[in-house]
């Protein structure tokens, strides 16, 4: 049995100010619907996490990653197919997954006014519990916020906010754990604490689904789904989806970058062609196509100090690549 398992769900949100498709799965072909109505299109998505495992549903603001958290977590109903988490209908069953699951939502949502302390015992009684009862589980990250436990949280810095909410998504010993964006705005030494914290839960057999628009940290879960406008647009292993790029990388600067990627994407050879940092990443899906012939086009295009190497893909370029077909 699966911990998770969706299939063909689709949610959809009408916004009448643009006449646009937002949501996961069915959308028409163009993302314009004329009404309210449920439009009809290419159905909605499916995945299944096997127990004990990281998955990472990673992808743009607005691609459906909280949508999908939300049918999950049972806080909205989707408008067709079904989903079940350890087993219970997201539908029918609701009752006994919210006191199976732990859920942390992308925006910090405990009680600002409270402590530390409070909001933990809060949380705890809510479940039945204490945090004696369950210290081992949380002991690890608690205890880096332990000395500040008479603290009110609204006083906290993000990196302890988030240890926070991650001890109380935590004390009632969940078997799966829904962690929506939980590194987004923190800073990138909290972000490795916290994905370290995370391996260890795993060990501990504790099932997490983790979204992220950070590309970098798809390579911490076991498999991840990229989404964009609700659709998922490859579910495979970090290693396999970069196995499965086939064209030829280039990392390639000059002395006016602007210019650089508009010349870029004007040659015949070039597939695609983003920014990526200070320089731009190209593929080129012909050959026969070298770097000098390369770098003699865009010296004829009036650039210098021109740079060009070949570079292994990243999950980034899968997802500009995939994104782009």
């Amino acid at each position: 049995m699966y911990a998770i398992e969706v299939k063909n769900i689709s949610k959809n949100y009408f916004s009448k100010e643009s006449g646009k498709f937002a949501g996961i799965g069915e959308r028409t072909e163009s993302g314009v619907i004329s009404d309210t109505s449920i439009p009809s299109g290419v159905g909605g998505i499916s995945f299944d996490v096997d127990e004990g495992e990281i998955f990472g549903i990673i992808g743009p603001d607005g691609a459906g990653k909280t949508t999908i958290f939300r049918i999950l977590t049972t806080l909205i109903l989707p408008d067709k197919g079904s989903a079940s988490v350890n087993g219970f209908d997201v539908v029918n069953e609701y009752k006994e997954i919210r006191n199976r699951v732990g859920y942390m939502p992308g925006r910090f949502s405990l009680y600002q006014d409270l402590t530390v302390e409070e909001n933990l015992n809060f949380f705890a009684t809510v479940f039945n519990t204490t945090i004696a009862e369950n210290y081992e589980l949380i002991k690890d990250i608690y205890q880096q916020i332990e000395p500040f436990k008479n603290r009110r949280a609204g006083k906290l810095s993000g990196g302890m906010k988030q240890k926070l909410a991650l001890s109380c998504a935590l004390i009632h010993k969940p078997s799966v754990l829904f962690l929506d964006e939980p590194t987004t705005g923190v800073d990138p030494v909290s972000r490795k604490e916290f994905w370290g914290m995370l391996k260890k839960l795993k060990v501990q057999g504790i099932t997490i689904l983790v979204s992220t628009p950070y590309m970098d940290e798809a390579g911490l879960c076991d498999r991840i789904g990229l989404i964009q406008n609700g659709q998922f647009l490859k579910i495979d292993t970090p290693e396999n989806i970069i196995k499965q790029y086939e064209n030829i990388l280039w990392a390639v600067q000059s002395d006016s970058m602007y210019n650089l990627l508009k010349d870029l994407r004007e040659n015949e050879m070039t597939r695609n062609c983003f920014a990526f940092g200070d320089k731009h990443h190209v593929s080129i899906d012909h050959p026969e196509f070298t770097v000098a012939g390369l770098n003699d086009y865009l010296l004829k295009k009036g650039h210098t100090h021109i740079e060009i190497s070949e570079i292994e893909p990243t999950i980034e370029d899968c997802f500009m690549k995939l994104s782009q077909n």
